[in-house]
């Protein structure tokens, strides 16, 4: 069934976007709806994914930003040339010391916004594992009654499973990233924000 765990914390990383927020990077994009969000609040945005046949479903949806076919861990991001940053259950696709070059490509105050995934390694992991099986029934169920939402929900972009425990990704981000928060979401999901000091 179409719900995608994702899409259901776009409102809770929309919240995130600073105030006067005028530039954006979607890190592995996918077919971009979030990156459509975010440009239709009026934000300059680059959205980047390393799999061809997302960007390609992204481009023909179309929607404002740029989309950009490349891996983020080859590029050479501009420095301090983002108000925000974000990375929808794409980072644990990557080394996760690549937040360096994410943080560094933060103007100052801009947020960077990670939706995590992480496996289940301990008995509270499980336990919230546990909270959430029937909260997804249910709205799986919802949504699929709600029907399909666009030309490119038929392209999924690739899926890896994450392999960092949520403590070994506290640990890394007090290093990398400091003064970030953590919070552990239903669905299998952590929220990192960190921001840039001004």
């Amino acid at each position: 069934m179409p719900f995608n765990h994702n899409d259901h914390y776009h409102r809770t990383l929309l919240r995130r976007v600073p105030k006067g927020c005028r530039t954006a990077l979607d890190v592995g994009c996918g077919t971009g709806r979030f990156a459509r969000r975010l440009a239709s609040l009026g934000i300059q945005v680059d959205a980047v994914d390393p799999a061809a046949e997302v960007i390609e479903a992204a481009e023909a949806e179309g929607g404002g930003p740029r989309f950009h076919h490349a891996d983020i861990t080859e590029m050479e991001l501009p420095e301090g040339r983002y108000d925000y940053i974000s990375c929808l259950a794409s980072i644990h696709h990557m080394p996760f010391g690549t937040v360096a070059a994410l943080r560094d490509a933060l103007a100052p105050g801009g947020v960077l916004a990670i939706l995590g995934c992480y496996p289940e390694r301990s008995a509270v992991d499980y336990a919230w594992s546990l909270a959430a099986i029937p909260v997804n029934a249910a709205t799986r169920l919802a949504v699929a009654a709600a029907g399909p939402r666009g030309r490119a929900e038929g392209t999924q972009a690739p899926v890896m499973r994450p392999e960092m425990s949520l403590e070994e990704i506290r640990k890394e981000a007090a290093t990398l990233l400091p003064g970030a928060t953590i919070r552990r979401l239903l669905f299998w999901r952590y929220l990192l924000v960190y921001r840039e000091p001004n």
